[in-house]
């Protein structure tokens, strides 16, 4: 997310990363399986899967895991054909929701999502109806620490090919575009730079706060999607400061 809600969600994922691992895993294996089934086993030829082994990284899933992974799902011929569907709605007060979904029904996938929303004192709208409130981007945050110069950073990630570069006093937010997203990435950790978090995502072009009552119908829909097991990612516009 935009804004200071990019922060308090990598710190959110990282207070229950031991707890979530398994699950954290387990949802990029999916992610995998379907990248390798579309383009193949070679993250050379396949900029999608490239993408995903990056993000894999980013929330520390071991090298080994990955390859795991990429391997099972080039030959399990039978493996379970997953169906890519992204689901647009709003939050309490207007906040405007993606879900993208991996699933095997989508009648169970669309039930699910449908409550979610609900419960969060939300509705699931039509297919477009927030979706161009959102730009899709490559976003990298990088946690700052005393070693790190701002401008320093700056270059480098403009050097590298980042699109957007912003500072403040928690780390570093850089854009990408889709297309040049792995190869930043790659220049970046070359530099020994450790991703927060890194990942093709849909960004919003602004965002908006929510009082303390519809904020917790808010966290609710999203914790509630979060542990939904065909929920890969929620993306919404919501400023969490």
């Amino acid at each position: 997310m935009s804004g200071h809600s990019k922060w308090a969600n990598t710190k959110h994922r990282k207070a229950g990363q031991d707890a979530l691992r398994g699950k954290i895993f387990t949802k990029l294996g999916k992610e995998i399986a379907v990248a390798v089934k579309e383009g193949g086993a070679d993250s050379n030829t396949n900029r999608k899967l490239k993408d995903i082994i990056v993000k894999a990284r980013a929330n520390n899933m071991p090298n080994d895991g990955i390859d795991r992974a990429i391997k099972k799902a080039a030959g399990d011929k039978d493996a379970v054909n997953y169906e890519t569907i992204i689901y647009e709605g709003y939050g309490p007060n207007g906040i405007a929701v993606m879900v993208e979904t991996l699933t095997d029904n989508k009648n169970r996938t669309a039930a699910n999502v449908r409550s979610a929303f609900t419960k969060g004192k939300g509705n699931m709208g039509t297919t477009g109806c927030v979706s161009f409130m959102f730009d899709e981007k490559g976003q990298i945050l990088i946690e700052k620490d005393d070693e790190m110069n701002d401008d320093d950073v700056m270059m480098l990630a403009l050097e590298a090919g980042a699109e957007d570069f912003y500072a403040d006093e928690e780390g570093y937010e850089i854009i990408t575009s889709t297309d040049d997203f792995s190869d930043v990435c790659t220049k970046l950790e070359e530099h020994k730079f450790t991703f927060a978090s890194a990942e093709v995502k849909m960004i919003p072009q602004t965002t908006n706060k929510l009082d303390e009552e519809n904020a917790k119908w808010m966290q609710k829909m999203i914790d509630l999607l979060d542990d939904d097991d065909d929920v890969q990612n929620v993306w919404h516009n919501w400023d969490e400061e």
